[in-house]
């Protein structure tokens, strides 16, 4: 039992969690998930096509059928930011030891960019042996681009030309509002330390009218997370619905080859994390597995590792018996910056959009992507969907058109759903590291 069980923040966060675990939710939205793609491929062209010769206006359909996952999508967005930014803060002082912050971060921050570049190498190797990308026609590729599915999902900027000592300088946020308004999730992270580690510097008087508001902010943040998972299974089936609806039943079984790459890959990063929690966290393989399906089960039903942050702390301090010192600090901060899962499959889908379009890349440039990569998936909003906003940014490196991300639309919801699982899983593995090694 933690010493903030009995705390009202402590209470929220159980009584989210035990929302989630106890009420099975995550069956609801599986039957959602199920529901979305039947009901989507009925009513695709390719469906509607089976059972009558009227057309019919399929997209007005979608968007009214997508409805509730937008209203999901815009809640868990709504409160992220200051979610992450308050955790991280609270994870810091909850320690109250400075020397404790200092020994975790020296050894946190190198062992995510460790295992990044593992997830991403692996990406790399998997996608050059199995080549899903060859042998797709000119004609299929012009009409999906041309489909329209990829376009909400396309920024309309692009990264700025800076130089490394400019993009180095840009990590401090000189507007934290400009930092929030463009989602410049590495920004507000290192904002957050910065005031958490302030916070720890002056006198614990001083500091306890910010730390109880920022327990406010965490709690009313968790308390709308609970909100939003009572419409996550008409989300989860509405957002599946609206993509298979506008790519039909074509656009999933043509990229067969590449959705069995992306999941190949985040099973060898599973196995990658067993290994390490077992030799270095020395856990038992089956109870190390048996105490993070919860927070598995939620990463894949709602594809946010925001949204199952208070079940990952619960998971990780009641059945992992993690120190609430080390939870606390690790998962926020993991949940921004720890992005493997994400980061594979970047990987994977910017060099089978390269073959797609028959572009080659040379050792150095693949070196590059890797490095792009692992930048780009630092920081990623922990929000449904932002992969594949993110992706559109590193294509724009190698050469690949953006609305070719189209081609992948079509199951990028339940690659989603695997990879976020992929990223909680890594967190958590991250949490039993630490809890041995960090004292």
């Amino acid at each position: 039992m933690n010493e903030d069980h009995l705390t009202p923040r402590g209470q929220v966060m159980e009584d989210v969690a035990d929302h989630i675990i106890k009420d099975q939710l995550w069956i609801k939205i599986l039957i959602g998930m199920i529901l979305g793609i039947f009901v989507g491929l009925l009513l695709s062209p390719f469906g509607a096509a089976l059972y009558t010769d009227d057309p019919f206006e399929a997209d007005a359909i979608a968007e009214w059928i997508a409805l509730p996952g937008k209203l999901f999508l815009g809640l868990i967005q709504m409160v992220v930011i200051p979610l992450v930014f308050v955790s991280i803060i609270l994870g810091i002082n909850s320690s109250r030891n400075l020397g404790f912050v200092k020994n975790i971060s020296l050894a946190l921050i190198p062992y995510f960019i460790l295992t990044t570049t593992v997830a991403i190498t692996i990406g790399v190797i998997l996608v050059q042996l199995l080549r899903p990308g060859d042998g797709f026609s000119e004609d299929f590729v012009t009409d999906m681009m041309n489909s329209g599915a990829a376009n909400d999902q396309i920024p309309d900027y692009n990264l700025a030309e800076l130089t490394i000592p400019q993009r180095i300088a840009n990590l401090i946020p000189s507007n934290m509002a400009q930092a929030e308004l463009n989602k410049d999730m590495m920004q507000i992270v290192i904002a957050s330390v910065l005031v958490g580690i302030a916070l720890l510097s002056i006198p614990e008087n001083s500091a306890k009218t910010i730390i109880n508001l920022s327990k406010s902010v965490q709690m009313i943040a968790m308390k709308i997370i609970g909100w939003a998972m009572n419409i996550a299974p008409y989300a989860v089936f509405g957002l599946l619905c609206d993509i298979i609806i506008r790519t039909g039943w074509d656009a999933l079984s043509s990229i067969a080859l590449y959705s069995t790459t992306v999941l190949i890959g985040l099973a060898c990063i599973y196995l990658f994390y067993l290994i390490i929690a077992v030799f270095v966290g020395k856990r038992s393989l089956f109870a190390f597995i048996s105490g993070i399906k919860e927070a598995q089960l939620i990463a894949f039903s709602t594809s946010s590792s925001a949204a199952t942050m208070p079940v990952s702390i619960s998971v990780a301090e009641e059945r992992l018996r993690i120190r609430p010192a080390i939870s606390r600090f690790v998962v926020p901060l993991g949940a921004t910056i720890n992005m493997d899962g994400t980061a594979i499959y970047q990987a994977i889908a910017a060099i089978f959009l390269c073959q797609v379009f028959g572009i080659e890349l040379g050792n150095l440039e693949i070196l590059i992507l890797i490095l792009t990569t692992i930048g780009a998936s630092i920081g990623t909003p922990a929000i449904p969907g932002v992969g594949i906003v993110v992706l559109s940014t590193i294509l724009i490196g190698v050469g690949v058109p953006p609305a070719g991300i189209a081609l992948i639309m079509g199951v990028d919801r339940l690659l989603d759903m695997c990879r976020t699982t992929i990223n909680v899983t890594g967190d958590l593995t991250a949490c039993v590291v630490m809890n041995r090694f960090i004292k």
